[in-house]
């Protein structure tokens, strides 16, 4: 019974498209599978022709040379060296840091920027006759 069944999968997948060596995959999991074999640009390289690009688990020529006393820094390609936590976070705090200019206030205190829809306040204060000169800031 299981040798039909093998028989009749082997024909349609022949039927299909599917070559023999590749019984089972999809066409998508075949483009999925590609793109994994596409190297990423190497992020760490020991100088001996190793390298790792950063992505997935730490290769074992990598986690001998830090159980040994190396840095990660040591590492690093100079080209594609990734950024510390430190780094990072300082990045992102001066993202946040970042405020956005207040162009138009009332005497209420709302504000607007002048980015993306106007608020109510300032649409019912135009409707009542203020000009935005008046109330830029």
């Amino acid at each position: 019974m299981v040798s039909r069944i093998k028989v009749a999968v082997a024909h349609y997948a022949d039927q299909l498209g599917f070559c023999a060596a590749s019984a089972g995959k999809t066409k998508s999991s075949a483009k999925k599978s590609d793109s994994a074999t596409a190297t990423a640009p190497a992020k760490y390289a020991d100088g001996a022709g190793r390298s790792w690009s950063g992505r997935g688990p730490r290769p074992g020529w990598l986690r001998e040379a830090l159980a040994n006393g190396k840095s990660l820094q040591d590492f690093a390609s100079g080209a594609a060296s990734t950024p510390t936590k430190s780094e990072t976070k300082s990045k992102s705090k001066a993202k946040a840091k970042r405020k956005t200019k207040i162009r138009y206030r009332d005497q209420a205190g709302n504000a607007w920027s002048g980015m993306g829809p106007q608020p109510r306040w300032l649409k019912e204060a135009v409707a009542a006759g203020t000009s935005l000169e008046q109330l830029a800031a």
